[in-house]
């Protein structure tokens, strides 16, 4: 089975309220489940290099208007999975984000037992926009979060 597209759970939707975006995908991997810690480690530390091109664009495009780019959110944050900063963890997930002037988001990574030899991870998007300059960016970046996220929860499956 490979990544596939889901339905967010509407208690994980909950932890961004209003928000303005959300997605969720799934993979079912072999093996006993994953610390959501360990999980989130592997699907959001080994980027696949096209996403890093992807970044250091953004990065050019956010600096002029004010926007954190990774390089501040390197400098600013100690515990980090990636460029992203943890929030929390608790049993079951893991939760990455920020908040910025044009928008706040947050990375959910859950892992669940399905049986003695299958486990699955999801990994949730929220995102919540404010003003305009958030919904434009939205637009912009919505595409490419639909091609990232199964990229490297494919690219943890092979790991």
């Amino acid at each position: 089975m490979g990544v596939e597209k889901f339905p967010p759970d509407p208690e994980t939707v909950a932890l961004l309220p209003n928000a303005s975006f959300t997605d969720a995908y799934r993979l079912v991997i072999p093996g006993p489940a994953l610390d959501p810690f360990e999980a989130a480690k592997r699907v959001l530390g080994r980027a696949p290099k096209w996403t890093r091109w992807l970044t250091k664009l953004r990065d050019r495009i956010a600096a002029p208007l004010g926007l954190k780019t990774t390089r501040n959110i390197r400098q600013g944050e100690t515990n980090k999975i990636g460029v992203f900063p943890v929030i929390s963890q608790a049993p079951g997930h893991v939760i990455l984000g920020l908040d910025d002037k044009h928008l706040d988001f947050r990375v959910v990574v859950e892992t669940r037992k399905i049986d003695a030899g299958r486990s699955e991870v999801l990994v949730t998007t929220l995102v919540r926009s404010h003003y305009l300059l958030g919904r434009v960016y939205l637009v912009f970046v919505i595409p490419f979060n639909r091609l990232i996220v199964p990229a490297i929860l494919a690219k943890a499956a092979r790991s």
